[in-house]
């Protein structure tokens, strides 16, 4: 059985790690310091922590203007308040203006789920996604979550990067390459590719092990940056197995399942099913409930895979 651990946790040490090594890393939080683990970083690094308080349009303007002033700012709060309250702020004060600052949505996805259903959410990486120059980036688990601090660190331009509260299974690997924008193959097959994104690869892992038991090889991409995304892993898989299942634990509408339904239309049409949230908004429990509600399970993977099998053999 994997190891369970937090991406929060290996944000929090990477940043950390990051901070040590160069001056210019700053941290802005929005009165969320404890459940976003910054405050770790405040007790090392006490004069490049800048807690502005519950307004996170102010997070991201202060953000701005330090970037502008030479600093790389990691400006943090609760990615459902984040990416709605402050939008305009990222429109013109980042991404208009080209500004260099990271901006990392915390309790993403499900992981919010015991803080109410207005906590989740379920849209910031279609909103994110919107804006020009915004890079996006949504790792699996705690591990790969430091890779992709560390290479929003190094990345020129404003950042987008999501980030869970409670802990997942580390199902990536201290050898696998971290490269914004290029995805990462897991598994050859060719009967259907099977492309994930954020914490959904492990159920993607355990629905393509179930689909080999009945003689269904799958493709198996993970593709941790969601723009820019990986268009030439994308097409060449599809048109090796001529069907596409996305898994994300995020909205159908404007994630994953979307960017990717765009890349098959102008390179390799082929039959597309997207699993993750419908158009509706989220409900509260707990993250294991809220898996089990919206059916973002291996079960359903498996099943979504095997149905567009089938309906293409049968043609």
């Amino acid at each position: 059985m994997a190891v369970q651990k937090a991406p929060r946790e290996g944000f929090s040490e990477a940043l950390i790690r990051l901070g040590h090594q160069h001056e210019d890393l700053v941290v802005l939080d929005a009165d969320c310091a404890k459940s976003n683990m910054t405050n770790f970083f405040k007790d090392q690094f006490p004069n490049r922590f800048f807690n502005v308080g519950i307004s996170e349009c102010d997070l991201v303007g202060t953000a701005a203007g330090l970037a502008i002033g030479g600093k790389i700012p990691f400006a943090n709060a609760y990615a459902n308040f984040l990416t709605g309250r402050a939008y305009d702020q990222m429109r013109i004060s980042v991404c208009y203006s080209n500004n260099n600052v990271k901006i990392v949505g915390h309790n993403a996805g499900t992981s919010a789920a015991q803080e109410g259903a207005t906590h989740l959410p379920l849209e910031d990486i279609s909103l994110m996604r919107s804006l020009p120059r915004m890079t996006v980036i949504v790792p699996a688990d705690s591990l790969e979550m430091e890779k992709a601090v560390e290479a929003a660190y190094y990345h020129e331009g404003p950042v987008y990067l999501r980030v869970g509260k409670l802990p997942v299974p580390i199902v990536t690997k201290k050898e696998d390459r971290f490269q914004i924008g290029k995805a990462i193959k897991y598994r050859d097959g060719n009967d259907v590719t099977l492309i994930s994104t954020g914490i959904m690869l492990d159920e993607t892992f355990k629905a393509a092990e179930a689909l080999a038991n009945k003689g269904i090889q799958a493709d198996v991409l993970h593709i941790h940056t969601i723009k820019p995304i990986d268009v030439e892993a994308i097409a060449t898989s599809a048109a090796k197995t001529k069907r596409v299942v996305t898994i994300e634990e995020h909205s159908i509408i404007g994630g994953l399942g979307s960017a990717v339904a765009e890349v098959l239309s102008e390179h390799c049409p082929v039959p597309l099913k997207r699993i993750g949230t419908q158009d509706r908004f989220g409900v509260s429990g707990k993250m294991h409930e809220l898996l089990d509600f919206f059916e973002l399970r291996a079960a359903n993977i498996t099943a979504t895979a095997e149905k567009l099998v089938d309906s293409a053999l049968i043609k």
